[in-house]
């Protein structure tokens, strides 16, 4: 599968994920098997006033490639600007968030409220595939609302304007994350373009993987919250697609050997005192189910410092 001029070596990949899919994860994701990875979303408005704290999300290395930056805003100016500075940073495709469901986006006319105004759409995308060389990709949803479920026109108009491929969260914005995703609308954006289309919801393991590319026709599908604490599920789903033989789940051992490397990365980023409350929930994704992983999580949520959270992840090997 290419995305413009990027090749991507698989059909999962990672969805971008606030406070979550920051540089550490990534890597992990990738070095797992990720076909793709993501950034946080950043605001374009905050790289164009240069905001400190955002050009920390702009982090990207060498180990995890192929990387995206995801986008948000709703000037067509100011994004096909930034298109321009990021076309010269390594990451190697320009994502622009047209999903975003949480409140404080929304209001300001950025992410899912985007749905509402197809031709505002056009111009952000004609602007960002323009003003760049870097491929440009579009994540939607199905509509702003169960009333207003537009997702082929939207998709049709990012095909229009310049997009290289787009990415489709089978629900709408007052969904958010809850019931079903509709892989049925889904696949009906696959059939009405031309370029690829990625599938986006409850992708939960190497044979959901499976029946959701053929059903669908997409071209890939996107990982998002089962990817938390479960970096695994890249290398179970490459593995399975490519012979069809189901690996085994990661044992606590891994699991927890992963935590303590992950937290090590982390806090080499971002300092022991960050890295430390960031973690918390990375490592209760990563010991969920193990023996002993309750009393666990309340011992790490009170800890303030790394000896101690080893400490009490190698106690629950001892259990």
């Amino acid at each position: 599968m290419k995305i413009g001029n990027v090749e991507l070596k698989g059909k999962v990949i990672l969805a971008p994920m606030a406070g979550i899919t920051d540089l550490p994860f990534r890597k992990i994701c990738s070095a797992f098997g990720a076909a793709l990875v993501t950034s946080e979303m950043v605001s374009t408005k905050a790289i164009y006033f240069g905001n400190q704290k955002t050009n920390e999300l702009l982090a990207t290395d060498k180990e995890e490639k192929p990387c995206a930056v995801q986008i948000f805003g709703s000037d067509p100016k100011i994004m096909g600007e930034i298109s321009a500075r990021l076309s010269e940073s390594d990451f190697d495709i320009i994502d622009i968030n047209m999903g975003c469901p949480a409140p404080k986006i929304v209001k300001n006319g950025d992410g899912s409220a985007l749905m509402r105004d197809p031709e505002l759409v056009g111009r952000i995308v004609k602007s960002v595939s323009s003003s760049g060389y870097k491929p440009v990709t579009v994540k939607i949803r199905l509509g702003y609302d169960a009333e207003n479920k537009n997702y082929l026109e939207i998709a049709k108009t990012a095909q229009e304007n310049g997009a290289a491929a787009v990415t489709v969260h089978g629900r709408t914005r007052p969904q958010m994350y809850s019931g079903l995703a509709d892989w049925e609308a889904i696949a009906q954006v696959k059939a009405a373009l031309d370029i690829p289309v990625i599938g986006n919801g409850d992708i939960n393991g190497p044979e959901n993987a499976a029946k959701r590319l053929v059903e669908s026709g997409v071209d890939a599908v996107m990982v998002g919250r089962e990817a938390c604490g479960n970096p695994w599920i890249f290398k179970r789903c490459h593995h399975y697609l490519s012979t069809g033989e189901l690996l085994p789940e990661p044992d606590a051992a891994e699991r927890i050997n992963l935590a303590l490397k992950h937290a090590g990365d982390l806090a080499e980023l971002k300092g022991g005192f960050v890295a430390l409350l960031e973690m918390r929930k990375h490592l209760a994704w990563y010991i969920k189910g193990i023996k002993g992983a309750t009393e666990a999580r309340v011992k790490i949520n009170k800890s303030d410092s790394f000896e101690d959270i080893k400490k009490i992840l190698t106690e629950l090997l001892d259990m």
